[in-house]
């Protein structure tokens, strides 16, 4: 049997900015119908200066993942990482709500502070699920071993391919289905 039709999980990687993010936030809404559970990330912005991160569940939840002004020992490189709002984002992704598909952005070093969220992208890569990630280009840990699971195929996200990579991750999706 073909390796990609075993494939229940697409990882989206590239470098920071290329639009990982942007392609990953568009999916859900060409799966009308679909239920979709997760989060996705974005940075927190001010006078065109990056100041952190937000995570936002699929159903609206938003949470301070990072910021500039957090202190604490938990940290990535300028930003303290409230690790808490990481493992509350970690709860969506149970396999046991039975969603269509999960997913999530991003699984990097910032997200992998979090026991729950490490022990949460484990739990969905070991059960029956369909799952779309963004990650990290470069890592240990989590993200090379989600890049090494045996269902697990990995799409470069360029400023070429971003336009059209939503499109054709949905149609993947509707594949696996």
């Amino acid at each position: 049997m073909d390796p990609a039709t075993l494939a229940r999980v697409l990882l989206l990687t590239g470098n920071p900015g290329v639009g990982k993010t942007t392609v990953i936030r568009a999916v859900p809404a060409l799966l009308p119908g679909w239920h979709l559970a997760g989060f996705t990330t974005e940075e927190i912005l001010e006078a065109g200066r990056r100041l952190g991160f937000r995570g936002t569940t699929l159903d609206g939840l938003e949470t301070v993942i990072a910021h500039v002004s957090f202190t604490g020992p938990a940290r990535v490189g300028k930003y303290g990482v409230d690790v808490r709002a990481i493992d509350n984002l970690a709860g969506v992704l149970d396999p046991q709500f039975v969603a269509d598909a999960y997913i999530v952005d991003e699984i990097g070093r910032m997200e992998c502070l979090s026991t729950a969220l490490v022990a949460a992208v484990r739990g969905l890569l070991a059960a029956p699920v369909r799952l779309v990630a963004t990650v990290a280009a470069r890592g240990r840990g989590l993200i090379a071993e989600v890049k090494a699971h045996p269902g697990a195929v990995l799409w470069q996200v360029t400023r070429a391919n971003r336009s059209s990579l939503p499109a054709e991750v949905a149609a993947w999706l509707a594949a696996t289905r």
